[in-house]
C-alpha cells in the first residue's frame, strides 16, 4: 500500500514494503506492483 507524507514542505508517496519515497502516486503505486521488500537492487 502507498502512504502519502509530508517531508520538506513537500507531498511524498511511500511503497509501505521497502520505505522508498516517490513525489508522484502513480510512480509509487507502480513500484509497489513489482516491490518484493528487499533492498532496491540500484542502491548498493
Amino acid at each position: 500500500m502507498v502512504v502519502q507524507t509530508e517531508r520538506d514542505d513537500a507531498t511524498w508517496y511511500e511503497c509501505e514494503t521497502c520505505g522508498l519515497l516517490f513525489d508522484e502516486k502513480s510512480d509509487a503505486t507502480e513500484h509497489e506492483k513489482h516491490c518484493d521488500g528487499s533492498d532496491p537492487s540500484y542502491i548498493q
